[in-house]
């Protein structure tokens, strides 16, 4: 069986009446991986609030600071060490298991980045920490044996392509298939998601999920694991699911390819068992500008 640590890029959007961001997401996923580390350098103090404010079996990971990943690359260089060792220090303060590196498209895997990037592994302390590195750019084998020689859990958005290198543990950062992080899972991609993380060999899979619905699909995605089942995205079926999805923030007047493009990507009850993209339903719709969301519905209905 595999044991799951599923929640979210960051807590700032979970939002309870009442009560801090942090402490009501705790409450209801046992993990988050730390986005604000990306971008800034919190104070210690700060850090070991955010520890203090979750239950005691709750798993941070820490997201590396762009100044290593992005500006500086992987070298062996004072400059470099100085930000890696910082990050340790907040896993370190957050008993984080995960240290996340993720590299831009635009860094390149040649020879010269590779030897760069064993030298600098193979000088650093991580102090009992996993590296997790998010590869954008394309990857070689070379690339993967020095992750297989340095221990360093090749990061994979399992929505698209299956594990291959994971061993006893796994993380995936879940983009989904849009643009981006424009995406929002159906049923059958959140139980594939299951299937690929439980079919690979690892015994405990992190699953933090990034799409612009992170947290419904983090939630529904856990229900599935508890309960055997997912919950609806609204209080309707059909085409007035379709309706009140339309409704949050559609803009009119729209044509039909940019209502697919900008709405396509959501999903709504097509029956109380299934959730289906809207793109399913958009793509049907006559060849002309809608000026209300009525109006779509009207033409779904109708077909005119």
């Amino acid at each position: 069986m595999t044991n799951f640590l599923v929640g979210t890029g960051g807590w700032a959007y979970f939002k309870a009446p009442n009560k801090p961001s942090l402490k009501a997401y705790s409450e209801v996923f046992n993990f988050v991986e730390v986005n604000y580390t990306f971008y800034q350098y919190p104070n210690n103090r700060l850090v070991e609030g955010w520890r203090k404010t979750v239950p005691k079996d709750f798993t941070f990971s820490v997201r590396s600071h762009q100044d290593l990943t992005h500006n500086i690359g992987l070298k062996p260089t004072e400059e470099a060490y100085q930000v890696f060792g910082q990050m340790i220090t907040y896993c370190r303060l957050l008993e984080s298991p995960f240290l996340v590196l993720e590299t831009p498209a635009s860094y390149i895997l040649d020879n010269n980045s590779l030897s760069s990037a064993r030298d600098f592994f193979a000088s650093v302390s991580l102090k009992g920490v996993k590296v997790v590195w998010e590869i954008r750019a394309p990857i070689s084998q070379q690339a993967k044996e020095l992750m297989a020689d340095f221990r360093i859990i090749h990061c994979v958005d399992i929505s698209i392509s299956k594990p291959t290198e994971w061993s006893d543990v796994g993380y995936a950062r879940l983009f989904g298939k849009g643009k981006h992080n424009i995406w929002q899972f159906t049923d059958e991609e959140l139980k594939e998601i299951d299937v690929n993380a439980s079919e690979s060999k690892a015994k405990v899979v992190a699953l933090s999920y990034h799409g612009a619905r992170m947290i419904k699909d983090a939630l529904r995605f856990k229900q599935y694991k508890l309960m055997a089942n997912f919950p609806p995205i609204t209080p309707f079926t059909g085409l007035d699911s379709a309706r009140a999805v339309l409704s949050e923030d559609a803009i009119f007047p729209s044509s039909k390819q940019t209502l697919i493009s900008d709405q396509g990507w959501k999903v709504f009850d097509e029956t109380a068992e299934k959730r289906q993209h809207l793109s399913e339903l958009l793509t049907k719709l006559p060849q002309k500008t809608y000026t209300s969301v009525d109006e779509v519905i009207n033409a779904l209905e109708t077909g005119q």
